[in-house]
């Protein structure tokens, strides 16, 4: 039972390159994490607005979306050691900026739009050639485990980057929540000096529009796909309230900087549980329907959230939906890995980075423009009924999806302009 319990960690133990990428990564998330939460919350403190903090994300959505275009030609196209070096210098620059403006005499709001938004477009640049390379490191057979150890990283600082954050925040102030993301680049600059990374591919795509529009032609062609990104908008634009979590911290629970570091760790700490605990994910072979059943229970979470008065309650909802999400993006992650051929692997990347990254930003525009509108508690309610309504309609409307069956071995693939790839 054991093993079938707990996370799979063979990927990590045996595989040296993956491993060096894994850990690289997860410093510098540790890092983005605490900025996540020191942005929203610096907003909050100089305009006590829940659109102002909407509107921020909003600010990082166009760049996020140019930049993740941008970066799945690259991907596909360049060596990808070099273009993460250059990525974590670039992103190391955005942190300084902001620590810089956060410990000057007179902070401004418009250096937080401006250089949270630069952060954002050189992630676009960043995650999908991070995300191409798992399956170049990782044998076919052994990719859902390293895509259980990917999510596990990510759940790991959800849950210690924010809560960290509460308490730098609130101690020491927003400068240092900064510096520390600053620190992080330079440790993951250097994992990245250690990994021999493939140099060739057998398509060497042109850095055209057509490059990039040869991923969306296969895109279009492929419901499974389709449907992969699809659930994930539906969850995060309608069921994410994260834009909400300054204003509930201080209006609902009565709390401060730490209360709202707890809010934005506790979805992570549930997705840390679910993930240590995905041993058993390597014997569900109907990914689709599961997937469905994972965000179903996420938007469930989320309007029981909205009811919770306690925030111990809250809490714990929100770590369930943590969960929830996890198991999703466990899925939906293998799904795309073992869909894509090799050749377009970066830029239908590139389109999975815009939408994981670009739904939570839509997102907090949503929540924090319906909050203004009709208050804070009834915006959470309404989101995570209109996810469970979307879960429902895309069942329907997507039947491959839902009989979706994972396929163990390579199979050909046809790539537009390019005939068949090994997947």
């Amino acid at each position: 039972m054991r093993g079938r319990l707990l996370i799979d960690t063979g990927p990590l133990r045996t595989n040296p390159q993956y491993r060096r990428l894994w850990s690289g990564y997860l410093v510098s998330t540790f890092g983005t994490e605490i900025t996540f939460v020191a942005v929203p919350f610096q907003v909050y403190r100089m305009t006590h607005s829940t659109l102002q903090v909407g509107l921020v994300s909003l600010a990082q959505l166009g760049p996020l979306l140019l930049g993740s275009f941008a970066g799945g030609p690259l991907a596909d196209a360049f060596n990808r050691r070099r273009l993460l070096l250059v990525t974590q210098v670039l992103l190391a620059a955005t942190s300084l900026g902001l620590a810089l403006n956060a410990q000057s005499a007179r902070p401004a709001l418009w250096p937080v739009f401006v250089w949270s938004a630069a952060a954002a477009g050189v992630s676009g640049l960043d995650s999908p050639t991070r995300s191409a390379l798992v399956a170049d490191l990782v044998e076919r057979g052994s990719l859902t485990q390293a895509m259980a150890l990917w999510q596990l990283m990510f759940s790991l600082n959800v849950v210690v980057g924010p809560a960290l954050a509460g308490v730098l925040i609130g101690r020491f102030g927003l400068g240092i929540a900064y510096w520390v993301d600053l620190a992080s680049f330079a440790v993951s600059l250097g994992s990245i000096l250690r990994i021999s990374f493939p140099t060739t591919r057998a398509v060497r795509p042109q850095l055209t529009p057509a490059a990039f529009v040869a991923g969306l032609r296969y895109l279009a062609r492929h419901q499974v796909l389709q449907a992969v990104y699809l659930v994930d908008l539906n969850a995060m634009v309608f069921g994410m309230p994260r834009a909400l979590f300054p204003a509930l911290a201080v209006l609902r629970f009565h709390g401060g900087a730490e209360t709202v570091g707890l809010l934005y760790a506790a979805p992570g700490a549930g997705a840390l549980i679910g993930a240590a605990s995905a041993g058993w994910v390597t014997s569900i072979r109907r990914q689709g329907i599961a997937v469905l059943i994972a965000v179903a229970a996420w938007g469930c979470a989320i309007t029981a959230f909205g009811f919770a008065t306690a925030l111990g309650l809250a809490l714990v909802l929100l770590a369930c939906a943590g969960a929830a999400d996890v198991i999703s993006a466990v899925f939906r992650s293998t799904i795309l890995q073992l869909e894509a051929p090799d050749a377009l692997r970066g830029r239908l990347q590139a389109v999975q980075t815009a939408v994981v990254a670009g739904g939570p930003r839509l997102g907090d525009l949503e929540s924090g423009a319906v909050a203004a509108a009709i208050g804070v508690v009834n915006s959470v309610i309404a989101g995570g009924a209109v996810c469970l309504v979307g879960v429902a309609v895309l069942a329907q409307r997507m039947p491959r999806f839902v009989s979706f069956v994972a396929q163990r071995t390579p199979r050909a693939r046809t790539v537009p302009g390019g005939g068949d790839v090994e997947g």
